[in-house]
């Protein structure tokens, strides 16, 4: 029987706090949200590990120590809403419900979206909705919101969802160009997101955030 809980321990241990996350919030959240639960079937046993896991299609369930530095830079409110796009399984909008007052998270995959929502319930996440809809459309009816987070590579970052960030908000994503990725956090003052580098990532570019190819003759 495979011991999760000090497979969780040593997660936070050897990964989250050598990476210069303290804060008690985040710490808490992953020390108590079951990370294996959110990870395919046939890949638990690795669910721990310090790396991206495949969810398929190209997609990944970001690895613990880049997660927990973006919510680290985003310093998330108990009274917040945040947009999470691209859940994959649920477990990024497992975390966030533990920082946040209320999440949306999107999963443009149907099978990712339909399974996340099941997870969520079962663990007992009330305050987090799941939405089947475009990754690059956000979820615009229900914003703006407090923070987006991004659970994936971004080339180019629409307006649609620079649009969804509240006058004072903020939003985090992996930036990648030529297979090399920041994490950059971007403020919105006066209705301008400006960006500022936090620290070196990568992740598979998103669908819809890719940067489109010039037109060559």
């Amino acid at each position: 029987m495979t011991d999760y809980a000090a497979r969780r321990t040593m997660m936070v241990d050897t990964q989250v706090r050598p990476s210069d996350v303290t804060k008690f919030n985040i710490i808490d959240a992953m020390l108590h949200v079951r990370r294996e639960v959110f990870t395919p079937d046939d890949k638990r046993e690795i669910a721990y590990i310090s790396e991206n896991i495949p969810l398929g299609g190209g997609r990944v369930m970001l690895e613990p120590r880049t997660l927990a530095k973006m919510l680290d830079a985003l310093d998330i409110q108990p009274d917040e809403m945040v947009l999470d796009l691209g859940c994959g399984l649920g477990y990024s909008a497992a975390l966030l419900a533990r920082l946040a007052d209320a999440v949306v998270a999107v999963e443009e995959v149907e099978d990712l979206a339909r399974e996340a929502e099941t997870l969520l319930s079962s663990e007992n996440v009330d305050n987090a909705a799941v939405i089947h809809a475009p990754l690059a459309e956000g979820a615009a009816k229900h914003g703006p919101y407090d923070v987006i987070i991004l659970q994936g590579g971004v080339e180019r970052m629409p307006p649609a969802i620079l649009d969804q960030v509240k006058e004072g908000g903020r939003i985090a994503a992996i930036f990648m160009e030529k297979g090399l990725g920041a994490c950059r956090l971007g403020y919105k003052v006066d209705g301008d997101v400006s960006w500022r580098f936090e620290f070196n990532a990568s992740a598979p570019v998103l669908n819809g955030f890719a940067q489109e190819q010039a037109f060559m003759l």
